[in-house]
């Protein structure tokens, strides 16, 4: 039986190209913007696909200067055909972000991708885990102590993770960058670098802070103000892809849906913080949004569980 036929690995940017336009830009991304690696290779990889679609269509021979509005519009076309559109949406972010990047130095003078039109993204809810799913979840790491299964470090720092993540409403490269000295072990608190490098303070949540203490004081090799608080057996700051793979073991584990992911977490913060009364302005700032209308896609969330609520339990319903 023969085997089917691999996709081609896409052709490597020129190195001319990579070395002169794409790598500032990522530098730029990473050290200065503090952008997470995965937000970043994305960014990367949109470059790339734009370049290679630039060269076979032979567009842009004159340089990125002289792309008009139509080339845009035919790139987003056919790659409408190649993606599904929230990729699109990333993608053209991307590369709205290089050009804006490179005109603030003066290489670019305009943005083509500036007000491109974009096919209109599907509003779906969030999803999230109900308060009972959270507290199986979070049991986890003590039932496999219990079973003997793993050992009492990796039982408290496993536990640590997921009140964390909860407890803190935490995106995941934020709490892999936490370090003890960001955490304000009087008031309960830690601040956090988010997005664009803004800072913000999150308040952890009474459970949380009892596991971190427990954590540092039992387990913990160092715990100085640049320590990482999230480390591996052998000390190694734990990695945005070691955490995913960690709740998706405890996912298993609560028998849970295994599409969750650990920004799961964060969106059951969210709802369960707006279902017990949070008014939304506080849970734009505990989740670090810069516009309200990104909190705001929860409070349909919380409206369908008041009104399940309510059919149940209103004898007009």
């Amino acid at each position: 039986m023969s085997k089917p036929a691999t996709k081609p690995a896409p052709e490597p940017l020129p190195a001319d190209i990579a070395g002169a336009w794409l790598q500032p830009f990522l530098d730029h991304l990473r050290k200065e913007r503090r952008y997470s690696a995965y937000t970043a290779r994305n960014y990367g990889q949109a470059f790339a696909d734009f370049f290679r679609w630039l060269r076979h269509n032979g567009r842009g021979e004159g340089g990125f200067d002289v792309l008009t509005a139509r080339d845009v519009r035919d790139f987003v076309i056919e790659a409408q055909r190649r993606f599904d559109r929230r990729t699109l949406h990333n993608h053209v972010s991307g590369l709205r972000a290089f050009y804006r990047y490179w005109m603030q130095r003066g290489r670019l003078e305009r943005n083509p991708f500036a007000g491109v039109p974009l096919p209109k993204l599907q509003k779906s809810l969030p999803k999230f885990l109900t308060e009972a799913q959270v507290t199986v979840l979070l049991d986890g790491p003590m039932k496999l102590l219990g079973n003997q299964a793993i050992t009492a470090r990796d039982a408290w720092r496993d536990r640590l993770v997921l009140e964390l993540l909860y407890g803190g409403g935490l995106r995941v490269s934020e709490l892999v960058a936490l370090n003890y000295g960001a955490v304000d072990f009087g008031d309960g608190s830690a601040r956090v670098l988010g997005k664009g490098r803004k800072e913000r303070v999150c308040p952890l949540g009474t459970t949380a802070m009892k596991v971190l203490r427990k954590f540092r004081d039992d387990f913990a090799r160092e715990s100085g103000p640049g320590d990482p608080v999230l480390v591996t057996t052998s000390g190694q700051r734990l990695t945005v892809r070691a955490v995913q793979l960690l709740v998706k073991k405890y996912l298993a584990l609560a028998d849970l849906p295994m599409d969750l992911t650990p920004h799961k977490l964060r969106h059951s913060f969210a709802t369960h913080l707006l279902n017990s009364g949070a008014d939304l302005r506080t849970v734009q700032e505990l989740l670090g949004h810069a516009n309200l209308t990104t909190t705001q896609i929860y409070t349909h969330t919380s409206v369908a569980r008041l009104k399940e609520i309510h059919a149940k339990a209103h004898p007009r319903a």
